[in-house]
Protein backbone atom coordinates (compact mmCIF):
# COMPACT_ATOMS: atom_id res chain seq x y z
CA UNK A 1 0.00 0.00 0.00
CA UNK A 2 2.67 2.48 -0.34
CA UNK A 3 3.43 5.02 -2.55
CA UNK A 4 -0.35 6.27 -2.08
CA UNK A 5 -1.38 9.77 -1.34
CA UNK A 6 -4.71 10.56 0.35
CA UNK A 7 -5.81 14.09 0.67
CA UNK A 8 -8.07 14.24 3.93
CA UNK A 9 -10.09 17.59 4.00
CA UNK A 10 -12.14 18.47 7.33
CA UNK A 11 -12.05 21.43 9.22
CA UNK A 12 -11.36 19.60 12.48
CA UNK A 13 -8.06 18.91 13.26
CA UNK A 14 -8.73 16.03 15.50
CA UNK A 15 -10.15 14.59 12.47
CA UNK A 16 -7.61 15.00 10.13
CA UNK A 17 -5.19 13.63 12.39
CA UNK A 18 -7.18 10.93 13.85
CA UNK A 19 -7.77 9.48 9.77
CA UNK A 20 -4.10 10.54 9.15
CA UNK A 21 -3.06 7.53 12.13
CA UNK A 22 -5.51 5.39 10.69
CA UNK A 23 -3.96 5.37 6.82
CA UNK A 24 -0.41 5.18 8.15
CA UNK A 25 -0.62 2.69 9.66
CA UNK A 26 -1.64 1.06 6.53
CA UNK A 27 1.41 2.52 4.68
CA UNK A 28 -0.65 4.96 2.94
CA UNK A 29 0.60 8.65 2.44
CA UNK A 30 -1.35 11.38 4.11
CA UNK A 31 -1.88 15.27 3.34
CA UNK A 32 -4.07 17.35 5.41
CA UNK A 33 -6.01 20.06 4.15
CA UNK A 34 -8.90 22.38 6.16
CA UNK A 35 -11.07 23.39 3.96
CA UNK A 36 -11.59 23.29 0.08
CA UNK A 37 -9.45 26.03 -0.87
CA UNK A 38 -6.61 24.66 0.47
CA UNK A 39 -7.64 21.20 -0.55
CA UNK A 40 -7.37 22.67 -4.20
CA UNK A 41 -4.22 23.56 -3.85
CA UNK A 42 -2.88 20.18 -2.48
CA UNK A 43 -4.34 18.78 -5.51
CA UNK A 44 -2.03 21.16 -7.77
CA UNK A 45 0.82 20.95 -5.57
CA UNK A 46 1.13 17.25 -5.43
CA UNK A 47 0.00 13.83 -6.94
CA UNK A 48 -3.03 12.60 -5.22
CA UNK A 49 -4.70 8.89 -5.51
CA UNK A 50 -8.10 9.57 -3.05
CA UNK A 51 -9.66 12.25 -1.15
CA UNK A 52 -11.43 11.21 1.50
CA UNK A 53 -13.97 15.21 1.99
CA UNK A 54 -15.71 16.49 4.65
CA UNK A 55 -19.10 18.51 3.85
CA UNK A 56 -19.69 21.08 6.06
CA UNK A 57 -16.35 23.18 6.13
CA UNK A 58 -15.76 26.80 6.28
CA UNK A 59 -14.79 29.04 2.77
CA UNK A 60 -15.63 26.29 0.29
CA UNK A 61 -17.24 23.25 1.47
CA UNK A 62 -17.23 19.47 0.12
CA UNK A 63 -20.07 19.49 -2.32
CA UNK A 64 -18.82 22.66 -3.84
CA UNK A 65 -14.98 21.17 -3.64
CA UNK A 66 -16.11 17.89 -5.40
CA UNK A 67 -17.77 19.69 -8.11
CA UNK A 68 -14.62 21.92 -8.61
CA UNK A 69 -12.22 18.77 -8.96
CA UNK A 70 -14.75 16.96 -10.75
CA UNK A 71 -14.40 19.47 -13.76
CA UNK A 72 -11.00 18.40 -14.63
CA UNK A 73 -10.08 14.80 -12.25
CA UNK A 74 -11.44 11.58 -11.65
CA UNK A 75 -9.58 10.74 -8.71
CA UNK A 76 -11.81 8.96 -6.16
CA UNK A 77 -13.64 11.34 -3.27
CA UNK A 78 -15.03 9.84 -0.05
CA UNK A 79 -17.41 11.92 1.39
CA UNK A 80 -17.51 12.14 5.19
CA UNK A 81 -21.11 13.43 6.28
CA UNK A 82 -23.20 13.63 9.46
CA UNK A 83 -26.10 11.60 9.15
CA UNK A 84 -28.01 14.88 9.51
CA UNK A 85 -26.66 15.57 6.19
CA UNK A 86 -28.20 12.89 4.14
CA UNK A 87 -29.35 15.19 1.35
CA UNK A 88 -26.00 16.71 0.69
CA UNK A 89 -24.58 13.47 0.95
CA UNK A 90 -26.91 12.11 -1.78
CA UNK A 91 -25.84 15.88 -3.62
CA UNK A 92 -22.35 14.64 -3.39
CA UNK A 93 -22.90 11.15 -5.00
CA UNK A 94 -24.93 12.84 -7.68
CA UNK A 95 -22.22 15.13 -8.39
CA UNK A 96 -19.12 12.59 -8.50
CA UNK A 97 -18.27 11.56 -5.26
CA UNK A 98 -17.60 7.75 -5.34
CA UNK A 99 -18.79 6.47 -1.96
CA UNK A 100 -19.59 8.07 1.53
CA UNK A 101 -19.11 7.23 5.15
CA UNK A 102 -21.10 8.40 7.91
CA UNK A 103 -19.73 10.23 10.84
CA UNK A 104 -18.84 8.86 13.39
CA UNK A 105 -17.17 6.60 11.45
CA UNK A 106 -15.60 3.02 12.24
CA UNK A 107 -11.98 3.05 11.11
CA UNK A 108 -11.94 -0.02 9.82
CA UNK A 109 -15.15 0.51 8.11
CA UNK A 110 -13.04 3.95 6.65
CA UNK A 111 -9.98 2.17 5.82
CA UNK A 112 -11.96 -1.16 4.02
CA UNK A 113 -13.88 1.96 1.45
CA UNK A 114 -10.31 3.64 1.25
CA UNK A 115 -8.60 0.45 0.02
CA UNK A 116 -11.52 -0.30 -2.64
CA UNK A 117 -11.38 2.58 -4.07
CA UNK A 118 -7.44 2.73 -4.31
CA UNK A 119 -7.59 -0.38 -5.88
CA UNK A 120 -10.05 0.57 -8.00
CA UNK A 121 -8.56 3.87 -9.17
CA UNK A 122 -5.15 2.67 -9.03
CA UNK A 123 -4.38 -0.67 -9.56
CA UNK A 124 -7.44 -2.03 -11.75
CA UNK A 125 -7.08 -5.31 -9.91
CA UNK A 126 -5.93 -6.04 -6.38
CA UNK A 127 -2.63 -4.25 -5.06
CA UNK A 128 -0.78 -7.48 -4.67
CA UNK A 129 -1.20 -8.65 -8.46
CA UNK A 130 -0.17 -7.63 -11.40
CA UNK A 131 -0.06 -3.90 -12.30
CA UNK A 132 -1.66 -2.51 -15.57
CA UNK A 133 -1.24 0.94 -13.81
CA UNK A 134 2.25 2.97 -13.57
CA UNK A 135 2.54 6.09 -11.74
CA UNK A 136 5.74 7.47 -11.72
CA UNK A 137 5.19 11.17 -9.34
CA UNK A 138 2.21 12.10 -11.27
CA UNK A 139 3.06 10.87 -14.71
CA UNK A 140 0.66 7.98 -14.89
CA UNK A 141 0.15 5.37 -17.43
CA UNK A 142 -3.32 2.88 -17.57
CA UNK A 143 -2.25 -0.03 -19.95
CA UNK A 144 -5.68 -1.43 -20.12
CA UNK A 145 -7.19 2.06 -21.19
CA UNK A 146 -3.96 2.92 -23.38
CA UNK A 147 -4.07 6.07 -21.74
CA UNK A 148 -1.67 8.42 -20.02
CA UNK A 149 -2.29 11.70 -17.26
CA UNK A 150 0.10 13.82 -15.65
CA UNK A 151 -1.63 14.52 -11.66
CA UNK A 152 -4.78 12.92 -13.10
CA UNK A 153 -5.03 15.17 -16.14
CA UNK A 154 -5.31 13.30 -19.58
CA UNK A 155 -2.49 13.71 -22.04
CA UNK A 156 -3.52 13.33 -25.94
CA UNK A 157 -1.02 10.98 -27.33
CA UNK A 158 -0.26 9.89 -31.13
CA UNK A 159 0.03 6.39 -31.09
CA UNK A 160 3.79 6.04 -31.42
CA UNK A 161 4.22 8.74 -28.71
CA UNK A 162 2.22 6.43 -26.59
CA UNK A 163 4.10 3.21 -27.23
CA UNK A 164 7.42 5.21 -26.49
CA UNK A 165 6.04 6.45 -23.21
CA UNK A 166 4.83 2.71 -22.56
CA UNK A 167 7.96 1.45 -23.20
CA UNK A 168 10.02 3.77 -20.91
CA UNK A 169 7.77 3.83 -18.45
CA UNK A 170 7.78 0.12 -18.00
CA UNK A 171 11.48 -0.36 -17.18
CA UNK A 172 11.63 3.21 -14.92
CA UNK A 173 15.41 4.06 -14.76
CA UNK A 174 16.32 1.84 -17.50
CA UNK A 175 18.27 3.42 -20.57
CA UNK A 176 16.97 2.92 -23.80
CA UNK A 177 19.18 3.47 -26.89
CA UNK A 178 17.62 5.34 -30.29
CA UNK A 179 17.67 1.96 -31.89
CA UNK A 180 16.26 0.06 -28.95
CA UNK A 181 13.64 2.05 -29.36
CA UNK A 182 12.88 2.22 -33.07
CA UNK A 183 12.92 -1.37 -33.10
CA UNK A 184 10.82 -1.76 -30.44
CA UNK A 185 8.07 0.73 -31.37
CA UNK A 186 8.35 0.81 -35.26
CA UNK A 187 8.94 -2.93 -35.25
CA UNK A 188 11.41 -2.79 -38.22
CA UNK A 189 15.42 -2.65 -37.70
CA UNK A 190 16.98 0.69 -36.88
CA UNK A 191 18.45 2.83 -40.20
CA UNK A 192 19.38 6.30 -39.55
CA UNK A 193 16.43 6.67 -36.62
CA UNK A 194 17.83 9.38 -34.54
CA UNK A 195 15.72 11.99 -35.98
CA UNK A 196 12.62 10.11 -36.17
CA UNK A 197 13.19 9.40 -32.15
CA UNK A 198 14.27 12.86 -31.24
CA UNK A 199 11.25 14.14 -33.36
CA UNK A 200 8.75 11.99 -31.14
CA UNK A 201 10.66 12.75 -27.64
CA UNK A 202 10.84 16.03 -28.29
CA UNK A 203 7.26 16.29 -28.91
CA UNK A 204 6.55 13.88 -25.98
CA UNK A 205 8.18 16.40 -23.28
CA UNK A 206 6.17 19.00 -24.60
CA UNK A 207 3.17 17.05 -23.51
CA UNK A 208 3.97 15.70 -20.09
CA UNK A 209 6.75 18.41 -18.85
CA UNK A 210 5.89 21.22 -17.27
CA UNK A 211 9.28 23.12 -19.02
CA UNK A 212 10.64 20.46 -21.48
CA UNK A 213 13.89 22.11 -21.89
CA UNK A 214 14.02 20.89 -17.76
CA UNK A 215 12.60 17.19 -17.92
CA UNK A 216 11.79 16.19 -15.14
CA UNK A 217 10.09 12.24 -16.35
CA UNK A 218 11.99 11.65 -19.90
CA UNK A 219 15.69 12.19 -19.35
CA UNK A 220 18.47 11.67 -22.01
CA UNK A 221 21.59 9.89 -21.41
CA UNK A 222 24.04 11.26 -23.94
CA UNK A 223 25.93 9.38 -25.98
CA UNK A 224 23.46 6.25 -24.76
CA UNK A 225 19.65 7.31 -25.09
CA UNK A 226 16.59 8.18 -23.47
CA UNK A 227 15.42 6.89 -20.13
CA UNK A 228 12.15 7.53 -17.62
CA UNK A 229 13.10 8.88 -14.46
CA UNK A 230 11.88 6.51 -11.61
Amino acid sequence: MNDFNVLVVDDEKEIRDAIEIYLKNEGIIVVQARDGIEALEKLDEQPIHLIVMDIMMPKLDGISTTFKIREQKNIPIIILSAKSEDTDKVLGLQIGADDYVTKPFNPLELIARVKSQLRRYVTLGTFEGKRNFIDLNGLTLDKEAKEVAINGDSVKLTPIEYKIVELLMSYPGRVFSINDIYERVWKEPSYNAENTVAVHIRKIREKIEIDPKNPRYLKVVWGIGYKMEK
